[in-house]
């Protein structure tokens, strides 16, 4: 949604908006677009008078606001919707969908067309650094293209579809598809009804990037397909082949294409690139443009960002949260820093992980972490209607869960140690506890100077 308000901006109208507990880099961004934001949903934002109110998939029956729209018969729209009627008309629209790497996916998609001189559009679910902000209606002149983030959870309170239905896509990527959202889909059939809903969408002269590998993908195109279809992963018709360090070559249907060279991590992003590469196939870039273009890929805002570095102890951020993201995050890492010390930290917020729907799942994504820090309360108020110190008993002694940030921030300093990588992962603010870390982790370092040049003075 903060996207969206810039992309309405961009378009010439006045936007403002409302939101509870909005947190960086949206806030930051929304505030840098000069876009006025009010904290909470109260009723007497109807003297704003806006000619429509775009609404977005957290707000509920119940909330003041727009129980106050309802009564008065004001004009409203699903945010998925106005974008299909009023961004997305007349553009040949590439949409990312999947359970992971939709927003890393779509931002190298879009920086592949950038580099190519498309100068397309996007909305984006995250901040892509090779760009700075998470959408805008086109580049240095106007574009035919537009590149979306397609989600599958619902539209609104007032429309249960998926928000990807909307956007008509042209190209459609399926990047992978497994169980979420357990607070809306009662099962992973559910989702891949979802998914064959998109699949519908895309016209004949559509085509559709899949991820070959996938079993829920496979029964979601055996329900029917009417575009074109090329296939990426293992033993595909695109496929990857890795090199020195983290590397690859490109091959479509045998033939070499190139080799991307490049510094992120993990085998979820080389599969990203693929997708991405051959979706900008689509519209007309070769894969040797798009592999040169990855070379300057930059990835994404919480995408296993460094947040900095403090008394040897180098802090991560990223945006994980389902089990399946975990494992490929902590992996990842691990084949990057080799034998160095790997401290996770997780807080479990998302709707799913708050059912306990995976909770079996996490000490298995964690195995590759030295030390495991879990968070499982808010406030003083239970966040979780499960125990998370139990969910993760397997993983034994190298465990500590905590309720307070203060507490967990001391219990990571107490334990860290120069030359460890703290990765902390979670799909919220979390506090703030990335700048608490580093703030704490410098008095650390601040303390021992004092206590050696004390020492030095006694001598």
């Amino acid at each position: 949604m903060g996207g969206l308000a810039v992309l309405a901006k961009e378009a010439g109208h006045t936007v403002t908006g409302c939101d509870a507990n909005v947190y960086p880099p949206m806030s930051t961004q929304l505030e840098s677009q000069g876009i006025s934001l009010t904290q909470g949903f109260g009723a007497e934002q109807i003297t704003l008078e806006p000619d429509l109110y775009v609404i977005g998939n957290v707000v509920s029956r119940g909330n003041p606001l727009m129980e106050e729209i309802l009564n008065r018969g004001l004009p409203y729209v699903s945010g998925p919707q106005w974008m299909g009627e009023h961004i997305l008309r007349d553009k040949w629209v590439l949409a990312v969908a999947g359970t992971h790497g939709k927003t890393t996916t779509s931002a190298m998609l879009a920086w592949i067309l950038e580099y190519a001189g498309y100068a397309p559009g996007f909305l984006i679910g995250g901040v892509p650094l090779n760009f700075g902000i998470s959408a805008r209606l086109w580049g240095n002149h106007a574009s035919d293209f537009f590149v979306i983030e397609a989600d599958e959870y619902d539209t609104a309170f007032f429309d249960k579809r998926s928000k990807f239905v909307h956007y008509h896509a042209k190209t459609a990527v399926l990047n992978n598809l497994e169980y979420d959202h357990a607070d809306i889909f009662p099962d992973v059939t559910a989702i891949e009804t979802q998914f064959h809903h998109l699949v519908r969408t895309v016209p004949g002269v559509g085509r559709l990037i899949v991820n070959g590998n996938n079993e829920s993908l496979e029964r979601v195109l055996k329900r029917g397909c009417w575009s074109e279809k090329e296939f990426f992963g293992n033993d595909q018709a695109w496929r990857l082949v890795m090199q020195e360090g983290e590397d690859f070559d490109v091959y479509f249907n045998d033939q070499l294409q190139g080799r991307v060279q490049w510094n992120l991590n993990g085998e979820h992003n080389r599969q990203n690139a693929l997708a991405a590469i051959a979706a900008a196939r689509h519209v007309g870039v070769t894969p040797e443009i798009s592999i040169e273009a990855l070379a300057q890929f930059v990835s994404v805002k919480r995408r296993m960002e460094v947040r900095g570095m403090a008394d040897g102890v180098t802090v991560i951020d990223d945006f994980a949260h389902h089990p399946t993201a975990v494992a490929t995050t902590v992996e990842g890492l691990r084949r990057k820093v080799g034998g160095a010390r790997i401290l996770a930290v997780l807080e479990p917020r998302s709707n799913t992980m708050k059912l306990g729907t995976m909770k079996q799942a996490l000490p298995g994504s964690l195995k590759y972490a030295d030390l495991v820090f879990g968070f499982g309360e808010k406030e003083g108020k239970s966040a979780l209607g499960w125990d998370l110190a139990e969910a993760l008993a397997p993983l034994g002694d190298k465990v500590a869960c905590h309720h307070k940030i203060d507490e967990l921030v001391q219990d990571i300093v107490n334990k860290a140690k120069a030359g460890d990588h703290v990765l902390i992962m979670s799909n919220g603010g979390f506090g703030g506890v990335h700048q608490k870390l580093l703030d704490a982790l410098q008095d650390r370092a601040q303390q021992a100077d004092n206590q050696a040049g004390n020492q030095a003075i006694a001598a």
